[in-house]
């Protein structure tokens, strides 16, 4: 399996010496030019293409360029690419949820050559023309991951939909025992959860069975869920600082800068409007769900599948989801 996965992901040597960052723009272009016409036009989309829209989280054909496709070389590209969207935690939870493929195979008895659960199968997509001048974007998709991201004036301007899962969610065997690559987001809700008294418990647990999935799915455009769930503002002091730090589990997987815009973002629509609901067991082992949400955002986590050792996760910008926002206000900028 290290043989395998080897291949797949590359080393951090690879990344440039601090102090020399590229662009995002940059490596999107460096990765287009180690291409041949044949894998760029797959490689390729406009940007308004609806294949940008088409996203998804489960094993099923998909349209890009997979690993499979790739050298060696145009792998250590792509990965450049993700590794420049995404927070150092984000990063390694990404390439962590691909290496899970290789693990699942073993755990669910298939073969070495087993195509449904394929660490290669994950592909990369460019919609538009990577440049500073241009809005464009990009996105990285396979089993459990769906990352999409759009750019504008040089800086990320949109990291969601975002979909990270894990299965299992705790390896139950072999080498790596015990590894949670989505640890933090079921210890620091189990811990939420339990700090609650009686009447606020009442308020965030809607259910006391787990939902069976995320609500919003692969949805194109998120909706605000009901119900709401327990207020942040009903949280005493060291309950919303359980809370932030859960939020924070979130925003940061995303690159610095943006993830900053989005803290901001959230913060600007009010932490007071924020809420979290929650459904199925208080304790783990067995199925659960919880929603962090407010004007502008919508982060759903599921735990029911497998004996429930099979996260999902979401987060969703209710009001941004591909860059609508600022789509919208490029055109109406043009149209004047």
């Amino acid at each position: 399996m290290k043989r395998i996965l080897a291949t797949i992901l590359f080393s951090a040597s690879l990344l440039p010496a601090v102090g020399q960052p590229k662009s995002l723009e940059t490596y999107a272009n460096d990765f287009l030019a180690s291409l041949d016409d044949k894998l760029k036009s797959k490689a390729q989309f406009e940007y308004n293409a609806d294949e940008r829209y088409n996203w998804n989280f489960v094993p099923k054909p998909r349209k890009g360029v997979s690993l499979h496709d790739l050298t060696e070389r145009q792998k250590e590209l792509a990965f450049l690419m993700l590794r420049a969207s995404l927070s150092e935690q984000g990063y390694d939870k990404a390439t962590g949820i691909v290496a899970l493929e290789a693990i699942l195979r073993r755990v669910e008895g298939r073969s070495d050559g087993d195509e449904y659960r394929d660490p290669k199968k994950y592909y990369f997509s460019i919609f538009g023309k990577p440049s500073k001048e241009n809005l464009w974007g990009w996105r990285f998709e396979g089993h459990h991951i769906s990352m999409n991201f759009s750019s504008a004036d040089g800086k990320i301007t949109a990291s969601t939909p975002t979909f990270m899962g894990a299965n299992p969610a705790t390896v139950p065997d072999g080498i790596e025992k015990g590894k949670q690559t989505l640890q933090m987001e079921t210890q620091l809700a189990f811990e939420l959860i339990n700090s609650l008294d009686p009447a606020q418990l009442k308020q965030a647990r809607f259910s006391e069975m787990a939902l069976p999935e995320i609500v919003s799915g692969n949805s194109r455009s998120a909706e605000h869920l009901e119900p709401n769930g327990i207020a942040y503002s009903a949280l005493t002091t060291a309950q919303q600082q359980l809370f932030d730090k859960l939020l924070e589990v979130y925003v940061r997987n995303y690159q610095l800068g943006f993830s900053h815009t989005l803290m901001e973002k959230i913060r600007k629509a009010g932490v007071e409007n924020l809420s979290f609901a929650w459904a199925g067991s208080l304790e783990a082992g067995a199925g659960h769900y919880y929603r962090i949400q407010g004007p502008m955002l919508l982060i759903e986590y599921d735990n029911t599948q497998t004996n429930a050792n099979h996260v999902h996760t979401t987060v969703r910008d209710l009001t941004n989801d591909f860059a609508e926002d600022i789509l919208k206000e490029h055109y109406e900028k043009e149209h004047k």
